[in-house]
């Protein structure tokens, strides 16, 4: 709870609902993981499956979160105390804590990448070079000690400050800033992609759909993502939905943002394919796709280092609405539960995700012997939250709001008292209930491994 005589924080308006939000699920799996993951799986099929998973399950838990953070005006672990008072449900609460905690443990390392490669660019190091010589340049980079840590030092730093300032004068402010500064700096890079020669050879890839690669495993890949890009199972939506009005759009608001959120993914493939297919790259590189294989693009083109200038900095943007947004949901814990200051709980916070971030950045050098369950600590904290939280978190919310939540106070809530319509609730809910837990439950024996191994068994 708040202390004595605080009053609660909220949007000041449904523009700073709409970006702040938006920024929170736009992020690195936008415009990194999710041209990644349609390069691995077939181009414009992926797309197409991608596309009906976001709009058929994404959008469902995400209007499902805005309904415990709205209806609670509580943060992610107090909400289910509130909507499930006396039952054990608040389990799901501190899942999503502690998941967007240690997501923000590692996040914050490659965030401090995306400033080095500003920096880099920036003066001028990042010239013509071979794809060896990129390829050396980051691994001694992302293995050293002191730079990777001083990037990651001062990615936590703008966070922590802009958490401390608050949610409307930190949180929607910055997001008023930032959310416009991503979509202008993503423009400019899709059209200076479109004007390369053979550009067509990537929207091709991108938007002319095979369906010969269309298999179950391109299913499960489309679904893994399209939860992924839209942060659902990590507590972010259930905190920011707690500080919109009671006046706020409950439906519009979720579909806004799930769409403007696939927009980002989908200008990525336009931003990136072109440029690949055009210097004959594979489209199918990870980690590589950004740190390596595109700074060796952008270094074949006219202005160069500008064009990789602005793309480093469009990245370090998208990965702060998100640090944003990941930092909130533990502080708000912190300062309403445990009844501290909103800054001392920030510091809190901020303090303990430095610890993380180090031990995540040094287990790229120094620290690469250490392992947990055969898993650098990096990848360690990558593997619970993406493959054992995040999915864990988001079938038990819809389990609860379909099964447990009476549907009357649902429909209210999602209709503002009756005072907006909803034309497709009986649909909803049918999908919440039966459709998106068992989508979601494939997703968790996949990124398991356990549907290959079944497959093998056979």
């Amino acid at each position: 709870m708040l202390q004595t005589g605080e009053k609660r924080a909220m949007f000041g308006s449904r523009l700073g609902v709409i970006f702040a939000t938006v920024g929170s699920a736009v992020g690195l799996g936008n415009i990194w993981r999710f041209p990644y993951m349609l390069g691995s799986n077939g181009g414009a099929a992926f797309l197409l499956v991608y596309l009906l998973c976001t709009l058929l399950l994404g959008l469902p838990v995400m209007v499902a979160e805005f309904y415990i953070g709205r209806h609670s005006k509580r943060n992610a672990a107090g909400a289910f105390r509130v909507i499930a008072p006396g039952t054990k449900w608040f389990v799901i609460g501190y899942n999503g804590v502690l998941a967007a905690f240690l997501i923000l443990g590692f996040y914050s390392v490659i965030a401090g990448w995306t400033l080095e490669y500003v920096f880099q660019a920036a003066s001028g190091s990042l010239g013509a070079k071979s794809a060896a010589d990129f390829g050396l340049e980051f691994s001694n980079f992302s293995s050293g000690i002191f730079r990777p840590l001083l990037w990651t030092f001062l990615f936590i730093g703008v966070t922590h400050y802009i958490i401390t300032t608050g949610v409307k004068n930190g949180i929607e402010r910055s997001s008023k800033l930032l959310m416009p500064m991503l979509f202008i700096i993503l423009i400019i890079l899709c059209i200076r992609s479109l004007t390369l020669p053979g550009a067509m050879a990537g929207i091709d890839f991108l938007f002319k759909p095979d369906f010969g690669k269309l298999n179950s495993s391109v299913l499960l890949s489309a679904m893994g993502q399209a939860f992924f890009s839209l942060s659902v199972g990590m507590g972010c939506l259930i905190t920011y939905s707690s500080y919109f009005s009671d006046k706020t759009n409950l439906q519009r608001t979720a579909f806004e943002v799930t769409v403007i959120d696939t927009v980002v993914a989908v200008l990525a493939g336009i931003m990136i394919f072109p440029a690949v297919f055009n210097f004959g790259i594979e489209p199918t590189a990870g980690v590589e796709l950004v740190f390596i294989t595109l700074p060796n693009v952008f270094g074949k083109m006219p202005l160069g280092n500008l064009w990789s200038c602005i793309f480093f900095l469009l990245l370090a943007v998208a990965a702060l609405t998100s640090t944003i947004s990941l930092h909130e949901v533990a502080t708000a814990y912190l300062h309403e539960e445990r009844h501290i200051t909103r800054k001392r709980a920030a510091w809190y916070v901020s303090s303990g995700v430095t610890l993380l971030a180090v031990l995540s950045s040094l287990s790229f050098g120094v620290m690469k012997g250490f392992t947990i369950f055969g898993l650098t600590f990096f990848d360690f904290l990558d593997y619970i939250t993406a493959k054992l939280m995040l999915p864990f978190g988001g079938m038990l919310i819809c389990i609860l709001v379909g099964w447990y939540i009476d549907k009357r106070a649902l429909k209210s809530e999602l209709t503002n008292k009756g005072t907006v319509l909803f034309y497709f609730f009986v649909s909803y809910r049918f999908l919440l209930k039966y459709i998106v837990p068992v989508a979601i439950g494939l997703i968790f024996l996949n990124e398991l491994g356990l549907i290959n191994f079944l497959k093998g068994s056979l």
